[in-house]
């Protein structure tokens, strides 16, 4: 890969969203396939078509939108991301944090991140929505592997506050003012798109892991090179290998996201209102 080209166009896919919209994202959305819902009640919403955008990547995953939506939530200016790119569609991981690198580029501060995954934690239910404290990167590489060397200085990215601890806790006390039960835990990351097996399940449950998905990880590996804040929601979609009957499919999990969004999207509405007005 040219690192040299990667970040010229970061630049040109910034300087394209400059002269398309008129004010500063402060915080980022990334939405997960099913919750597209939380744009509707944006103000001044501008939407682009991800392939309208230079050089971003085409999502091809079923339920996940490829739309890049600018807009307003009481004032606090947001992007929001409906569907996110991942490894297992072929991406490069460089390529699946270039939008990232662009937003920071634009001026995002926070990133607020949602997933659908599979539940490892014997005690997490479908439907039930985790808060990530910490993840286990078992995608087998790093998204910054070529990207950080550009750098002169800070090329090896602390990630002991991987997930912002102060944004976390905005989170909790908007989920108790929200009435949602917010579970907390530990996600691990792997490849897909296969599902897992029921001896890698209990293998990773022996590690720590509550929840397990095929996204984010890359997301947060880069946002902390970036200096941006984060803040994941896992939503449990299904019950892990082990612990599911029958088959696993997407279907299941597209299901459950739909049952979940209505308030995922108010927590999420809360979080952004009660962090926008001092991120700097």
């Amino acid at each position: 890969m040219d690192y040299d080209k990667y970040f010229s166009q970061v630049d040109e896919a910034a300087a394209f969203l400059r002269q398309q919209v008129s004010f500063q994202p402060k915080i980022l959305a990334v939405l997960t396939g099913g919750l597209d819902s939380f744009v509707d009640g944006l103000e001044g919403a501008r939407t682009f078509a991800s392939t309208e955008i230079p050089h971003f990547p085409r999502s091809n995953v079923e339920g996940h939108a490829g739309r890049i939506v600018f807009g307003k939530w009481k004032s606090v200016p947001l992007v929001c991301m409906q569907g996110r790119y991942h490894y297992y569609e072929g991406h490069t991981p460089q390529a699946v944090v270039f939008p990232f690198f662009v937003f920071e580029k634009l001026g995002v501060k926070a990133v607020i991140t949602t997933n659908a995954v599979g539940g490892i934690n014997t005690a997490f239910k479908p439907g039930d929505i985790m808060v990530v404290a910490d993840h286990i990167n078992m995608m087998g590489t790093n998204p910054l592997i070529g990207l950080a060397m550009h750098r002169k200085t800070n090329q090896f990215t602390s990630m002991t506050n991987a997930y912002d601890s102060a944004i976390r806790e905005v989170a909790i006390k908007a989920a108790k003012k929200e009435g949602i039960d917010l579970k907390l835990g530990t996600y691990m990351g792997v490849t897909g798109p296969s599902y897992e097996t029921k001896a890698e399940i209990k293998a990773y449950r022996s590690m720590g892991a509550d929840s397990i998905g095929m996204s984010t990880i890359f997301e947060v590996i880069a946002c902390n090179f970036l200096k941006m804040k984060v803040l994941t929601f896992n939503c449990i979609a299904n019950q892990a290998a082990d612990l599911h009957t029958g088959e696993m499919h997407h279907e299941e999990v597209l299901q459950a996201i739909a049952k979940v969004q209505p308030k995922l999207a108010k927590l999420m509405q809360t979080v952004i209102e009660d962090i926008g007005q001092n991120l700097k």
